[in-house]
């Protein structure tokens, strides 16, 4: 769902879908299914239900793209916390998930309203640097000074029928569905990600 609406940005993408984490893959109707990674325009570690705090094998081979792999590569939430983690940062579990719309100040001024979830947090960014911090979260936006990665910690994907589509088929409680006020304007994939990394220049 929310690897759906961040292809939706581009005219007729070949989609290549690498998941490490498992052999039980979910199909999206979109996409081929690879064994391990292939060469790409860019590259797009989502979300996940695993914890980079709570750290796996499988994690190891995703560590080795990101320290090796010279194209163009964003992380969302998870992503963003296993990009920092694998270039030199530290992430830790928080006692308590955030889930909920909140603000994000950019260090050049911009301030953006996004929904984040999570209980991972990132408390050194490593290579990467801060451009971005969240009330409840320092090191919520990240860029890497000399490699194209842009990561955030909130879900600029996940808008109105991303959620509605996740409570639809069991992804999400109700409850956990009325956490999220998305009223007025949430910052989106294009902007938060993929602009600023040049994927479109």
């Amino acid at each position: 769902m929310g690897v759906e609406e961040i292809i939706s940005y581009f005219d007729q993408p070949r989609v290549s879908l690498w998941s490490p984490h498992t052999s039980q893959r979910v199909d999206y109707g979109f996409g081929t299914v690879v064994d391990s990674p292939v060469e790409a325009d860019l590259i797009v570690i989502t979300g996940s239900k695993h914890n980079v705090s709570m750290w796996e094998a499988w994690m190891d081979e995703v560590a080795h793209l990101i320290q090796e792999n010279q194209s163009p590569m964003i992380g969302i939430c998870f992503g963003h916390q296993i990009i920092a983690a694998s270039l030199g940062g530290k992430v830790i579990r928080a006692e308590h998930p955030s889930s909920f719309v909140g603000d994000i100040q950019y260090t050049g001024g911009q301030t953006v309203r996004a929904l984040f979830t999570h209980q991972d947090h990132v408390i050194d960014a490593g290579e990467m640097e801060v451009i971005g911090s969240a009330e409840h979260c320092p090191i919520a936006v990240c860029r890497h000074p000399t490699r194209p990665i842009l990561s955030v910690q909130y879900h600029p994907e996940a808008v109105a029928d991303v959620l509605d589509e996740a409570l639809r088929v069991g992804e999400m409680t109700p409850s956990e569905r009325q956490q999220y006020d998305l009223e007025g304007t949430l910052i989106n994939t294009e902007d938060a990600l993929l602009r600023p990394i040049g994927i479109f220049d």
